[in-house]
């Protein structure tokens, strides 16, 4: 990685929901690029925090918190502020997930809805207003919030889930205004991860069949691939430094190309003309 190119040597970074998947992916190449890292977990996943911050190759910190709490998430920004001084970066990356099939409207509780918000929107609301005071008075500042493509085209896990997704994608619409010219606002709108998060959900498939699920998934994309949390967290990457300096209130759409969907021609190869 090119420090001089990507420019975010020195920053100090907050990623909430740090200790697996796409968040331990994103702070172990936020550390390689130079960034200071606080690694934001829940409580309980206190071992899996410090492994994830043994393998950033710069300094480092875990922190538990809950980013409901209002009062956590203040605690969360004042954690790293007293470690390093300042805070330049937050990606927010917690979330939660329920897999429901679209057409099963009685497979959805209003706690489900009322979890996935105010995890994957309220919490992200709460922490970014944590940080702005120490962000608008540096005079700069970055935030980065994990969305999901089902947030773009109403599918994906369940329709709490995109409705959840659609809500922050417009967050990051309104707040990319509200908070400029100080702070950049953009979000990062993967298609499906394969991440531990995934393998939890879908622990009741037989692996023959989840293998087979995977592999279809990858087949249906125009890249023929999936997105592993790696792939991903470039792409958060780019949000988070200067090669983004003039991109605010976006939606980056890292699917593989799942919302293009596959090109069918519109002739068969021997009706071409």
């Amino acid at each position: 990685m090119n420090d001089n190119l990507v420019k975010i040597s020195g920053k100090v970074t907050i990623i909430t929901g740090a200790a697996t998947g796409l968040g331990a992916a994103t702070a172990r190449m936020m550390s390689e690029a130079g960034a200071k890292v606080l690694i934001n977990h829940m409580n309980g996943q206190e071992s899996l925090a410090r492994a994830v911050t043994e393998e950033c190759a710069s300094d480092s910190l875990c922190y538990a918190g809950d980013i409901t709490n209002d009062d956590d998430c203040k605690a969360i920004v004042q954690a790293a502020y007293e470690h390093w001084g300042h805070v330049d970066i937050l990606i927010n990356n917690a979330g939660i997930n329920k897999f429901v099939d679209h057409f099963d409207l009685d497979g959805l509780s209003p706690e489900d809805f009322i979890n996935m918000y105010q995890v994957n929107v309220i919490g992200a609301f709460l922490m970014i207003r944590a940080v702005t005071p120490i962000m608008k008075e540096q005079g700069a500042g970055i935030v980065v919030n994990v969305s999901s493509a089902a947030g773009l085209a109403g599918g994906g896990s369940s329709v709490a889930y995109a409705a959840s997704k659609g809500a922050i994608n417009t967050m990051t619409k309104s707040l990319g205004r509200a908070l400029a010219p100080e702070i950049r606002v953009n979000a990062v709108c993967p298609a499906f991860i394969n991440t531990p998060l995934f393998d939890k959900c879908l622990g009741h498939m037989p692996e023959e069949k989840k293998n087979k699920w995977l592999t279809e998934i990858e087949d249906s994309t125009p890249l023929k691939r999936g997105s592993s949390a790696d792939i991903i967290a470039k792409s958060i990457l780019f949000l988070a430094s200067d090669l983004s300096e003039n991109v605010t209130g976006q939606l980056l759409n890292c699917d593989g190309g799942t919302l293009l969907g596959e090109y069918k021609p519109y002739f068969a190869p021997d009706q071409k003309k």
